[in-house]
């Protein structure tokens, strides 16, 4: 037999004599108790996480933490088993936690991010500098070209019944209407 605390070669041990062992730095006794522990901490991890990439992660993790915490362990609260089961089902419930809240984190940063349909005030801007645009062109035209133009497309008026109000034939009012639209497209296309 040999001195306190060492086994003999063949003898059977549980979490429950090894983790005393584990909690005073025994890296052989980790190493025994990780053999018997790790299986069911995946195990248990899996069935929570359902991913086995981030199953393996949070039970090396366990371990770890069971490597660090080990002399936490308080043997009149239960088995030492079950004690490490806890750890494990509180780390894979955290990580399901954990991505709940950053999924819901991106999802409120997305909505966000959502640019408004349209900017008013660009809107706004854009239209006062094109009507702008528009006068200072209307303004190049002739007095007839003006007004025939003016009648049609903002008063609303047809070529016949612009030609019925400047008193003009309809063949003119057209030729003025087609010359001042003409007009209108080379100055507002250089404007653009």
């Amino acid at each position: 037999m040999g001195r306190p605390g060492e086994r003999e070669r063949g003898d059977t041990v549980d979490a429950d004599e090894l983790l005393p062992l584990v909690a005073r730095g025994d890296q052989k006794a980790f190493e025994e108790l990780y053999g018997l522990v790790s299986g069911p901490v995946y195990g248990l991890v899996r069935r929570v996480l359902r991913d086995s990439a981030q199953s393996e992660e949070v039970a090396q993790e366990v371990l770890l933490e069971l490597w660090r915490t080990a002399a936490r362990y308080d043997p009149a609260r239960g088995s030492a088993l079950s004690w490490v089961l806890t750890l494990a089902h509180r780390r894979a419930v955290d990580r399901v936690r954990s991505a709940r809240a950053a999924g819901e984190r991106e999802r409120r940063a997305a909505e966000r991010a959502e640019p408004p349909p349209f900017d008013q005030v660009a809107e706004e801007v854009e239209g006062t500098l094109e009507r702008e645009w528009v006068r200072r062109c209307l303004e190049r035209l002739t007095d007839l070209q003006h007004q025939a133009v003016t009648l049609a497309y903002y008063d609303g008026y047809t070529y016949r019944e612009v030609a019925r109000r400047l008193s003009l034939p309809l063949g003119t009012v057209k030729t003025r209407m087609r010359d001042g639209l003409l007009r209108l497209r080379d100055c507002l296309g250089a404007a653009a």
